[in-house]
């Protein structure tokens, strides 16, 4: 990486930053849902909620899609998920305080299929990245990549 494209990196996370605040388990939504369609569920607190665009996402939540369904979320670091049919995806960790040394991101995907796109997390501290399935974890180092779980 170049000294010009670190020092971009470095100013578009602060920008992010400023503009969304710190996100961390404790604070707010650490993301939100831009597109669904068919049966696509986000289980937070305990409680099923429809995914509709909009709808923020915490840090434990669980994302859930029937047969017809499929989620795309974009999280406030400007990572993008979209979530194909039956799957189960779960936010296990999500910290994005760049001011503060703080990042990091881990998803679980339990079954169906995942397309993954890093965002600012992953472009500053690429071993925080991690997203597991029941038979191994991905440690991101590029910036797109396509998973699948079995069922």
């Amino acid at each position: 990486m170049t000294l010009t494209t670190a020092v971009r990196c470095l100013l578009l996370a602060c920008a992010i930053a400023l503009l969304a605040g710190a996100a961390s388990a404790d604070d707010g939504p650490i993301g939100y849902i831009k597109t669904h369609a068919g049966a696509a569920f986000v289980v937070s607190g305990g409680k099923a909620l429809e995914a509709v665009p909009g709808l923020a996402l915490r840090q434990g939540d669980v994302l859930r899609t029937g047969d017809d369904g499929r989620l795309g979320l974009t999280l406030l670091d400007n990572t993008v998920m979209s979530v194909g049919p039956n799957a189960e995806l779960v936010i296990d960790e999500y910290l994005f305080e760049p001011g503060n040394d703080k990042l990091g991101l881990g998803v679980r995907l339990l079954r169906g299929t995942m397309q993954f796109i890093s965002g600012v997390i992953a472009k500053l501290r690429p071993d925080a990245v991690k997203v597991r399935t029941a038979s191994g974890t991905i440690g991101v180092r590029g910036t797109r990549f396509l998973v699948t779980a079995g069922n």
